[in-house]
C-alpha cells in the first residue's frame, strides 16, 4: 500500500503485518479502509507463504469505530449497513485459514470490536477501552457484532455490552473473555504480539488445522465434531495439502 493508504501491509518471512492506518481519526473505519482491507485480506488468503496474520492500529488507538462522517450521513441505517457490506471484509477475515492475532490499544469501539472478534487471538494493552455504543446512537451493530460478541462472551455478557453501550477497560475485557491477555504498555503489547506470531509461524500447518477443527466443530453436534477432529488430524499426519480449502459445514 502507498504511504497515504488507510491500510499498511508488510510481509516479514511468513508473518503478514496489517496496520489500520488513519491515526489522525483514531483509525475510524471508512470506505477507503474497507476497500483496502478487503484487497489486502484477499492477497493474504492467496499467499501460501503466509503462516500468521498480525493486525494492529497505527497511532493512539486500534479503531475508534465507524467513521460517522461517511456512514452516519447515509439516508438510512439500511443504506449505511449496505455500504459497509459492499466489500465483505468480515467474511474474508473470518475465513482466513491461518491464525490471526489482533493487538489492541487505545480505543476499540464499535467496528473495532467487531473486527477484533473475527480474529483468533486478541491481546490488549492496559490503556485499551472497549464499547459497543450503537444502541445509544439509535442503531444496531452493522458488522455482525450481535452474533460474534454472543459467540465469544455468551448471552449475558454480550447483551450487557450491546444494550448498555458502556465502556469497559482492558481488565474487565480480559475477565469476560473479550481479550486473551493484557500487557502493561504499547511496547509490551507489540513485543508480545510479534513474539506470539513468531511462535505460531513454525507450526502453521497444525495451527491452521486446530483452527479449522474448532471453527467447523463449533456448529456441529459433538459426535460429528469429534469426527471432524479425527479427519483434520489425519490430514495433518499424512501431510495432505489443501486443508485451507476445506468447505465450511463439517466435510473435511
Amino acid at each position: 500500500m502507498s504511504g497515504d493508504s488507510a491500510i499498511q501491509y508488510e510481509k516479514q518471512g511468513s508473518v503478514s503485518h496489517i496496520w489500520l492506518d488513519r491515526p489522525d481519526v483514531l483509525n475510524a473505519y471508512n470506505t477507503a479502509m474497507r476497500d483496502q482491507l478487503y484487497e489486502t485480506l484477499g492477497a493474504v488468503a492467496e499467499d501460501d507463504e503466509v503462516a500468521v496474520v498480525l493486525l494492529r492500529g497505527r497511532g493512539r488507538s486500534f479503531c475508534a469505530g465507524a467513521d460517522l462522517t461517511e456512514f452516519g450521513t447515509a439516508p438510512s441505517q439500511a443504506i449505511a449497513r449496505e455500504v459497509r457490506w459492499q466489500r465483505d471484509v468480515w467474511c474474508r477475515l473470518s475465513e482466513l485459514s491461518v491464525p490471526v492475532i489482533c493487538a489492541i490499544h487505545g480505543h476499540c469501539i464499535g467496528s473495532g470490536v467487531e473486527i477484533s472478534l473475527l480474529c483468533d487471538l486478541r491481546l490488549a494493552s492496559a490503556d485499551a477501552t472497549f464499547a459497543m455504543p450503537e444502541v445509544r446512537l439509535g442503531m444496531i451493530p452493522a458488522a455482525g457484532g450481535t452474533q460474534t460478541l454472543t459467540r465469544s462472551l455468551g448471552f449475558s455478557a454480550a447483551l450487557d455490552l450491546l444494550l448498555t453501550g458502556r465502556r469497559i477497560d482492558a481488565v474487565e475485557a480480559r475477565r469476560i473473555g473479550l481479550v486473551n491477555q493484557v500487557l502493561p504498555s504499547w511496547d509490551a503489547l507489540n513485543s508480545e504480539a510479534e513474539s506470539l506470531a513468531g511462535q505460531l509461524a513454525p507450526v502453521s500447518r497444525c495451527a491452521a488445522a486446530v483452527k479449522r477443527a474448532v471453527c467447523v466443530g463449533a456448529d456441529l453436534p459433538l459426535a460429528m465434531a469429534l469426527e471432524t477432529e479425527l479427519r483434520v488430524g489425519a490430514q495433518v499426519t499424512t501431510g495432505r495439502a489443501g486443508l485451507s480449502e476445506t468447505p465450511v459445514g463439517g466435510t473435511v
